[in-house]
């Protein structure tokens, strides 16, 4: 294996994309027959040698790029310099239209979102993040926090119940519920950190934050005072936005183990001890291991692993099942609860057409890589080999072959590869 350099990691990530056979994967919409357009596949990896500077790559793919686009990015890490990102969409009625397998991309007029397509790059559709989004929430939510504006233990009533802001951070991340969402989008509005008139949205604070750390492709628009954020009310697809090189720099930016992030000066906006503690600690006790990991589907038969992820055993019940709030998993998971490799403090998206996952990553002693991932796909559920899943068992395998890869790396040792090349439902 090379040595590790940005060139020699974007080249593996995207040989560990292309062996995963993508364009097989059937599709629930078309009859079961394999997916008619290549799927889009944003990937990036932020690795954090021992020794040496940090290594970056982002990895995109789509059905004008099937064999794969390896972004430019500057050695400061800063914004990717020949993508040109544009909008995810959907119809008047807000349906998803992007994906369909009779879409044609040709006949669609797309909205920019960011970046400029320079020599040996092009333009890519960023797919909606689907509950990825959260991620981005839980950040405004903590700046609000440390503003004065808002408190982690003030109550905040949505639905009918009461709960402090902490409790409805922690299960919009760990089992990504929707109520807490809407309840943390009408906290972000009471403050005043969003506004609209006349329907129309004029102040956005966490747009401000996220240019000021230089991440413009992470938008959070058009939500609404009465805690919408999806398609029906005038959000969702095309209004929320992120990408993988962006995603993985926010989390850099979080992660309170990883060296300074380069691309910010010493007056960039910084979250205070207490706000990325509780971020922190609801992204690591994730319940829903089923994208890049797959602990929590080690019930489903034929179940493929994934990234060699520990699952908190805080949601086992005593015969092994996982319960989360709303989500539960059947089969005897406690091996998953007491193996594992590395920790990986992440959130997770899925919906029919979409799914997502990106973390921060550390092995478990004596094992020592860390590092971060992104990846956002058009992958959602409706490409899933069995009801219990999110994705495509493609999506898990991808995220084995990437950690064995970066064990290799990062710990300089012998490590057994996950298998590359066997196609998966």
């Amino acid at each position: 294996m090379p040595a590790m350099s940005a060139a020699a990691l974007a080249q593996a990530m995207r040989e560990a994309v292309l062996a995963q056979d993508f364009g097989a994967t059937p599709d629930s919409q078309d009859e079961g027959r394999p997916i008619r357009h290549f799927p889009s596949i944003d990937l990036a990896v932020v690795a954090f040698p021992e020794q040496g500077p940090p290594v970056a790559a982002n990895v995109l793919f789509s059905r004008e790029f099937p064999q794969g686009l390896i972004a430019e990015l500057p050695a400061d890490a800063g914004a990717a310099r020949n993508i040109r990102y544009l909008a995810d969409q959907r119809d008047g009625e807000g349906h998803s239209i992007a994906w369909r397998p009779d879409s044609d991309w040709s006949a669609m007029r797309w909205t920019p979102l960011a970046g400029e397509a320079g020599p040996g790059g092009g333009r890519v559709v960023a797919p909606y993040p689907a509950s990825l989004l959260k991620l981005m929430l839980l950040v405004g939510v903590g700046r609000l926090v440390d503003q004065g504006r808002a408190t982690w233990w003030q109550p905040l009533t949505y639905g009918g119940r009461e709960r402090v802001v902490a409790d409805w951070a922690y299960d919009m991340v760990t089992w990504s519920s929707n109520e807490a969402t809407s309840a943390l989008v009408t906290l972000m509005h009471a403050a005043g950190a969003i506004r609209r008139d006349q329907g129309r949205e004029v102040r956005n604070e966490l747009h401000t934050l996220f240019a000021s750390l230089g991440l413009t492709t992470l938008r959070f628009a058009n939500t609404t005072a009465e805690g919408g954020w999806g398609n029906g009310s005038g959000s969702g697809v095309g209004q929320i936005q992120m990408t993988a090189w962006d995603t993985v720099r926010l989390l850099w930016w979080l992660d309170p183990t990883a060296p300074a992030a380069p691309w910010l000066d010493a007056k960039a906006p910084r979250l205070s001890a207490e706000s990325r503690n509780q971020a922190m600690h609801a992204l690591q006790d994730q319940a829903l291991h089923e994208v890049l990991s797959s602990g929590a589907l080690g019930g489903v038969p034929g179940w493929i692993p994934g990234m060699p992820a520990r699952l908190p055993d805080r949601w086992l019940q005593p015969d092994g099942s996982l319960h989360a709030g709303e989500v539960s998993k059947s089969g005897d998971l406690r091996r998953f609860a007491s193996g594992g490799e590395v920790w990986f403090a992440h959130k997770t998206g899925n919906t029919e057409n979409y799914t997502a996952d990106a973390g921060i990553v550390h092995g478990i002693a004596p094992r020592r890589r860390h590092y971060l991932i992104a990846l956002l796909s058009n992958l959602g559920a409706r490409y899933a080999p069995h009801p219990a899943c999110a994705t495509t068992w493609r999506i898990p395998a991808l995220g084995a072959a990437i950690d064995a890869r970066l064990a290799r790396w990062l710990e300089g040792r012998a490590q057994h590869e996950a298998p590359d090349g066997a196609p998966h439902g």
